[in-house]
């Protein structure tokens, strides 16, 4: 009997034993994660190094690796169709067969999804095997708050977050009609509801880093953030209490892995970390490259036209914070063209850098890749000081609304807040006269009040609009001017100084 006892207690503790380990058993997974892609498939020269880096079918031979050693999801933080020719010639179709391919789980949806239209964003929402997500966005078809993902028993949330800015961010017209709720609110909302029910909640945010810090802060519960929408490389994971926050930097140039290790549904540990893209080697995915390559083949013929030719290099990534001579050489286009007194765009709107030497059309079209039209309207002096003055009240760096201007020189100065002051504003020499009104040229992302320049928005009507060429858009402006100047050698004047 004694016998018999102590058998049935072994078999009792051998279950409870095996049991036991089977619960506390770790689980790893890991979270591969891109941002900001804006279409670059094919490989670029790094600004830093002179090197090549990136390139999607090397991105995805990294990707393809990091998936043998663990269950993994791959997702994206937004802004991927919009940017490079080989994505904005094909209105984004190209990176959704790319995405397709690469086998993404989700992807938050950026601002930039928006600007080839509502209508368009949905057909490439209808293409892609992958769901896009943005729980505060009101008002748009197709687009799902959140996913539930399951990797051995772990069952993990994925919520998206759109920018609460994208009306500004793109231009208006591309969103009209769609609501952008607070994105603190919208995530304690399915975060409370979603909470016992998963085991892991990440957010996939298209917020910027700041706004991911003060999300951490201010919600709880939120186990992982993938961010974009900064463009910011995160190098190791920032934690806000137990939150982890990630970011890819851009373009496809690094991927980002995080590994995590769990155990009773809870993490326990994790490493994170950035994987340099380069285009060396055996590495790459070759169906990814195929689909890179029938992409290329269609526009090789239009981006390789030479147009011009410059004997000094344009400087279009500046334009965000300081007067360049590419930003000089686009308002004065743009001026001529309209016969206007003034022309005002953002500094946003110009992309990269162009290099002395011959010019192609594909260098024009990476370098402007924003289907925008010119506007030309009266307005009166004091508008214009506000229009510059909003334009250098800059908070943050690199904010796209810092003006280029051609017709006049202004200068400013800021306050310890960012706001800005303008010094003085001249045109041809004598001060800008309040209640006079000038002709004014922009664009009509600004006009409608795009990168919130409300003072364009308020005084466009059918009175006042003097000149407006909706079927052409800037950058083949550019290029008509180029190929009819043949060379050109635009230099920084002086029209915008800081005064500290």
């Amino acid at each position: 009997m004694l016998k018999r006892i102590s058998i049935f207690l072994s078999i009792i503790f051998l279950v409870f034993f095996i049991s036991s380990n089977a619960i506390c058993e770790d689980i790893n997974i890991r979270l591969l994660y891109v941002n900001d892609f804006h279409g670059f498939a094919e490989e670029q020269r790094s600004d830093f190094t002179g090197s090549m880096v990136g390139g999607a079918s090397y991105l995805a031979g990294m990707i393809d690796r990091l998936r043998q050693d663990r269950p993994s999801l791959l997702l994206s933080a937004g802004d991927m169709i919009q940017g490079s020719n080989w994505a904005n010639l094909f209105q984004g179709k190209s990176v959704i067969e790319l995405m397709n391919c690469m086998g993404f789980d989700a992807m938050a949806v950026g601002n930039h999804e928006f600007d080839f239209g509502v209508d368009v964003l949905k057909e490439r929402m209808k293409e892609a095997s992958f769901p896009f997500l943005g729980a505060n966005i009101i008002g748009l078809e197709g687009v799902k708050p959140f996913i539930i993902k399951e990797l051995k028993g772990v069952r993990i949330a994925i919520i998206g977050l759109a920018t609460e800015e994208t009306p500004i961010y793109t231009h208006p017209d591309n969103v009209r009609g769609l609501i952008f709720q607070s994105p603190l609110d919208t995530a304690e909302r399915y975060i409370k509801d979603l909470k016992d029910k998963v085991d892991v909640i990440i957010i996939l945010s298209h917020l910027g880093f700041h706004n991911d810090m003060v999300l951490a802060q201010k919600v709880g519960d939120i186990d992982v953030i993938v961010g974009g929408h900064s463009h910011t490389k995160i190098e190791k994971p920032a934690l806000i209490g137990k939150t982890i926050i990630l970011q890819a930097w851009e373009h496809g140039k690094v991927l980002g892995v995080l590994d995590l290790t769990l155990r009773d549904g809870a993490i326990k540990d994790f490493n994170g970390y950035l994987l340099d893209i380069r285009p060396t080697g055996k590495t790459k995915n070759k169906d990814v490259a195929e689909i890179v390559k029938k992409y290329q083949k269609k526009i090789r013929g239009l981006v390789r036209q030479r147009i011009g030719e410059t004997e000094s290099d344009l400087d279009g990534v500046n334009g965000v914070k300081r007067e360049t001579n590419f930003g000089d050489l686009i308002t004065d286009i743009i001026r001529e063209r309209t016969q206007s007194d003034v022309a005002i765009i953002n500094g946003g709107s110009i992309k990269m850098d162009i290099g002395r030497g011959a010019i192609t059309m594909g260098q024009i079209y990476n370098a402007l890749p924003f289907n925008n039209y010119i506007v030309a309207i009266k307005m009166k002096g004091k508008d214009i000081i506000e229009a510059l003055r909003h334009g250098t009240s800059i908070k943050e760096n690199n904010q796209g609304r810092f003006p280029q201007v051609s017709g006049i020189a202004f200068s400013f100065s800021r306050d310890n807040t960012g706001e800005a002051t303008i010094r003085e504003a001249t045109l041809k020499g004598k001060p800008i006269e309040a209640e006079r009104e000038y002709i004014v040229a922009t664009i009509d992302f600004l006009m409608a009040g795009g990168d919130g320049y409300k003072v364009f928005g308020g005084h466009i009507n059918s009175h006042n609009v003097v000149y407006q060429e909706p079927g052409k858009w800037v950058r083949d402006l550019v290029v008509d001017y180029l190929k009819t100047k043949k060379k050109i050698n635009p230099v920084v004047d002086g029209r915008i100084t800081e005064i500290r």
